[in-house]
């Protein structure tokens, strides 16, 4: 009680950012709240909390649920600020604070007026949100319409709002919003409609900060030729122009959908774009940048400090948008202030978060094929002719592709543990056949010109892994197969247990050292949200969403896709899912 007062009396007081950035601070600090997506600016999803502990965790028993009413995908998770849960839902995207001193007693309920006949049928790979964030006294909702929304944390009332784009373009949004300091950031879905990605800033009043996009002139980029850096070179004049055939730039894609973190002491923010547009690779010569990148940008001005592309010219799908963890760690004998990003492509990189230098760069799921390797002096992969689909061109199948388009991971979060110092990863093993055909850009008009085909990787019939990995040497220490892709978000805790879901339902536990199973608990749906934890009246907890879809379980959201290569591929890999789960979307809440 003694932090809610203080939380409460610093909002007050927030008249500068200054302050602001103090609340949210001391709240992440707090272990026994959940204040942000992962729980702290720096996306560790890292509880010290250690009353579930290797040896009762065995023990742990269902205390509560709650339904959402909503039966569509339900990634994400709960935020949990001085007794009070808020949970959100997939479309409609409703929110829900639940109150913890009254059995999770609903005490608002918010639900938002959306046009369903213009969003959803523009919302690639399922109708998921993947949550809430925190700041002033309000709670940040990403609607999928692309309004963005500030709650009262108390009442539900809305403060403000604001519309930044047109679902009849193909632009939705399905990220949630991330709270750094006095900035609320936001950026946008649709690189399958030919959207523009960018990411847009507000102040917590709801006044337009800046936006910054990831191709086009460099002025509206965000770059600065001579000292935005790139493998520790400026970037020059034009640098995404000169990459991209005519003005194909305006419907390139890059969108910005995934997870961003921030570094207080830098005052800078980390994130990664998605894939160019179209999937056909013959119709976009060029390394297409900055589609496929991280970037590290000031949170003041949006400017890019530097920017690195994990895939030029992409041919797979294979989207950069997922997490960027910054840990301090020691590489090569030397302190660094890493940031670690396991990427679509299926390489796991570690760059120095200051300069944006490559440290690392090696496969985290073995069945990789389409490159040898990345060259750490020049960020290159060293390519395979063979998986190429530019080289073997439109209306040919490509065969045998490793990882699919879906990654060796998408967008499902990792954890990290600094007792350990590793990484606790759910993957995917998952491999594809590619045929690229021509198609035409028409505004609010899919924009794909691919077929796929998804299977197991070689030599075995599982789907999945989830894995302990050193980004110090870039190896993997222990993986456990799942029989599905491993798509829920994990969370490690400082008695040296991590969590996390399965698409069958299953909630897991396992030994952070070893990988061995402690404990699990099957869920009333397969579960794509990520696990988070947090202490009540003196007794932690254990919450996760459940509720099968996305892009794995996009045949089950969708009933009506049959063929294999509908959903982009996924309907055909996954069909046996509905042996083992059904549709849902249910709060679930484990203690001892």
């Amino acid at each position: 009680m003694k932090l809610k007062t203080l939380s409460i009396a610093m909002m007050a007081l927030t008249a500068t950012g200054a302050v602001m950035a103090d609340e949210i601070a001391t709240m992440q600090e707090n272990e026994n709240n959940w204040v942000s997506a992962a729980g702290n600016y720096n996306n560790q999803r890292y509880s010290k909390l250690s009353q579930i502990n290797k040896d009762n965790v065995a023990d742990l028993k269902m205390a509560w649920t709650f339904s959402t009413g909503v039966l569509r995908g339900h990634e994400g998770n709960s935020l949990v600020i001085d007794g009070t849960m808020y949970v959100h839902t997939a479309f409609p995207n409703i929110v829900f604070a639940l109150d913890l001193d009254n059995d999770g007693a609903i005490k608002w309920k918010y639900e938002p007026k959306q046009n369903y006949d213009e969003t959803v049928p523009v919302m690639c790979c399922d109708t998921v949100n993947r949550g809430l964030a925190y700041g002033d006294g309000k709670i940040f909702l990403n609607q999928a319409d692309t309004t963005l929304v500030a709650l009262d944390m108390n009442s539900g009332k809305v403060i403000w709002s604001h519309k930044r784009d047109d679902a009849k373009r193909g632009a939705t949004s399905t990220g949630a919003a991330h709270v750094f300091k006095d900035k609320v950031l936001v950026g946008i879905s649709g690189g399958e409609f030919g959207v523009r990605g960018y990411i847009k800033a507000y102040g917590l009043d709801g006044k337009e900060a800046w936006q910054v996009y990831s191709t086009g002139p460099d002025a509206e980029m965000g770059f600065d030729p001579k000292k935005t850096m790139s493998m520790l070179k400026p970037v020059g004049k034009d640098s995404s122009l000169k990459t991209w055939k005519g003005d194909q730039w305006k419907i390139g894609g890059g969108t910005t959908w995934g997870w961003y973190s921030y570094d207080p002491d830098l005052n800078m923010f980390y994130y990664g774009s998605g894939n160019p547009s179209t999937w056909n690779p013959a119709q976009r010569p060029g390394d297409n940048k900055w589609s496929m990148s991280l970037f590290g940008r000031d949170l003041d001005t949006g400017m890019a400090k530097w920017v690195y592309q994990m895939t030029p010219f992409d041919e797979w799908d294979y989207d950069g948008i997922n997490e960027t963890p910054l840990v301090d760690q020691k590489i090569n004998g030397k302190m660094r202030k890493t940031l670690v990003h396991f990427d679509r492509n299926g390489f796991g990189y570690t760059m120095d978060r200051v300069s944006g230098e490559l440290l690392v760069a090696e496969k985290y799921d073995p069945a990789v094929n389409w490159s040898n390797g990345v060259s750490l002096k020049t960020g290159l992969h060293d390519r395979v002719a063979k998986y190429s689909t530019a080289r073997n061109g439109e209306d040919v199948n490509t065969t045998g592709i490793c990882p699919a388009a879906l990654g060796s991971k998408d967008q499902q979060p990792a954890a990290y543990s600094p007792r350990t110092g590793l990484y606790y990863v759910p993957t995917n093993h998952v491999c594809m056949d590619y045929e690229p055909f021509e198609v035409e850009y028409t505004s609010g008009q899919p924009y794909v010109g691919a077929t796929l085909n998804m299977y197991p990787a070689p030599g075995g019939t599982h789907l999945g892994n989830f894995i302990a990995w050193d980004a110090r040497v870039g190896k993997i220490v222990w993986s456990n197969p799942e029989r599905f892709s491993a798509w829920s978000g994990a969370l490690a805790t400082a008695s040296d247990v991590v969590f996390y879901g399965t698409l069958e339902g299953y909630i897991k536990a396992v030994d952070a050292q070893s990988g061995r199973e402690l404990w699990r608990f099957k869920t009333a749906s397969g579960i794509i949200g990520n696990v988070n934890t947090y202490q009540h009246e003196g007794k932690q907890y254990i919450s996760i969403l459940s509720g099968v879809g996305g892009w794995a379980g996009i045949g089950m959201a969708i009933p009506s896709l049959e063929n294999e290569t509908d959903g982009l591929g996924a309907v055909g890999a996954y069909k046996a899912l509905s042996s083992w789960t059904n549709l849902g979307g249910i709060l679930s809440v484990f203690s001892l």
